[in-house]
């Protein structure tokens, strides 16, 4: 066996237990054609996601290690066929790395939605935008958009997804915008968004300025939470909210005033001091009822933060290149590739940290005593 073989062999140690019934029951692998096994199959998917391969160039490399022989369209198809496979095998990781995926906010349709930039391959490699949504638990990806980073309508924009009624959004900062809001509120969805001081115009019962600043000074010791009623102002419109806060731990503190002095010293934020005002509390603004509790909210706004350490893995491990633009099926089953790589690299080096290093991460051993 090639020292390429014991890799494999060891990576498949680390695969959810079902993966090869996944791929039957999901119809992924129908038929074998061009292909010896499912092993096959799915290692010369993860040639092209892993690797960043074009389809071509990982149809020559299959066919040379002699894992397949089929054409770059034979591989498209198959990739196109196997997006639900490959979304069970990252839930699957997801448990497996101990991030729950269940809602905390009860008996509505949660969903996560972001934006991200990516760089294609090499020096004069495309700058796209990539908007993406996914529902919890299931991670299923129910809007997928790339975009050019310049021109109208290429920014985060709560309007470009289609919400539905009953739905909740969960979104960061980026998208702490009164107009996004406003377009949530009038589909009668509900927000859960990390607040941006700066961009929400927030006005109390009495319909003056928000003492944000002032409420925040009654919360000095670590964990405590606040909860108060708001309206946000959009354009001629008074949408109803709530802002839950709850203070950080003196180490968090202490690493976002670094973070807030980096980015002042890369002339990257213009307002230090009001930033370092706020560095000590996380803020979300929702406009859930107050039957859920400012607890649930923030917890659920956690679980957001998990997915979004997830998807930063897939530009800084397994990188992003090579995204087939032409299919919104194929870029899914792609993403989804990705995000299985990065979930698999993570499995990876939490057991290389926790296993003795003989290199098996299961261990079946067989004895002339037994």
């Amino acid at each position: 066996m090639t020292p390429l073989d014991e890799d494999w062999q060891t990576l498949i140690g680390l695969f959810p237990s079902d993966w090869q019934f996944l791929a039957k029951n999901t119809f992924a692998v129908a038929r074998l054609r061009g292909f010896d096994s499912i092993e096959n199959l799915f290692r010369t998917m993860l040639l092209h996601v892993g690797c960043g391969w074009s389809l071509r160039e990982t149809a020559v490399h299959a066919k040379v290690a002699g894992l397949a022989h089929v054409s770059n369209v034979t591989l498209l198809n198959r990739l196109r066929q196997s997006e639900t496979w490959l979304r069970l095998l990252c839930e699957e990781l997801f448990k497996e790395n101990e991030v729950c995926l269940e809602p905390v906010v009860k008996g509505w349709r949660v969903r996560v939605v972001d934006g991200t930039l990516i760089k294609e391959p090499g020096k004069t490699g495309s700058l796209w935008r990539l908007h993406y949504s996914l529902r919890l638990p299931s991670l299923e990806c129910d809007y997928f958009e790339l975009t050019p980073t310049r021109g109208k309508n290429t920014g985060e924009r709560l309007g470009r997804f289609a919400v539905q009624p009953g739905e909740v959004i969960l979104a960061d900062a980026g998208y702490s915008h009164p107009p996004g809001i406003a377009a949530v509120v009038n589909r009668r969805a509900d927000i859960i968004v990390r607040l941006n001081p700066t961009s929400m115009p927030l006005l109390d019962e009495q319909g003056n300025a928000f003492p944000l600043s002032r409420r925040l000074q009654e919360l000095r010791r670590t964990g405590v939470v606040g909860d108060w009623a708001v309206r946000l102002r959009c354009g001629d419109d008074l949408v109803e909210g709530r802002i839950c806060a709850v203070r950080k731990t003196k180490d968090a503190i202490r690493r976002a005033e670094r973070r807030i002095a980096r980015r002042q010293q890369q002339h990257k934020i213009g307002r230090a001091n009001e930033a370092r005002k706020y560095a000590c509390h996380i803020l979300v603004f929702t406009t859930l009822p107050s039957v859920v509790s400012s607890a649930a909210i923030l917890e659920s706004y956690r679980r957001r933060w998990q997915i979004e350490l997830t998807f930063k893995r897939l530009k800084s491990i397994v990188r992003l290149g090579h995204l087939p633009k032409h299919n919104d099926q194929s870029s899914r089953a792609w993403l989804y590739g990705k995000l299985f790589v990065a979930l698999l690299s993570q499995k990876l080096a939490r057991i290389g940290r926790a296993i003795s290093p003989w290199g098996y991460h299961r261990f079946e051993a067989t004895s002339r005593w037994q």
